[in-house]
């Protein structure tokens, strides 16, 4: 009995690191795009393009994470 209460802990301990490592990335993104953009405004735009598809990877392994929580 106390192996399963141990599992479900564990799959709460994974859940937590998955989405912790999606938000560092994205923060780091959006430090980036920021730096960049106050750096040089005049490629701001690409600059954000870049953080919008980086922003989603980052959110896709968030997304993975959370999936393979409730399958194991």
């Amino acid at each position: 009995m106390e192996t399963v209460f141990v599992i479900a802990a564990l799959k709460l301990v994974g859940y937590g690191l998955a989405t912790i490592g999606p938000g560092l990335g994205i923060g780091i993104a959006c430090y980036g795009c920021c730096v960049g953009t106050a750096r040089q405004p005049e490629v701001g735009g690409r600059l954000f393009t870049n953080f919008i598809i980086g922003a989603a990877l980052a959110e896709a392994l968030a997304l993975i994470g959370f999936v393979l929580a409730f399958i194991l």
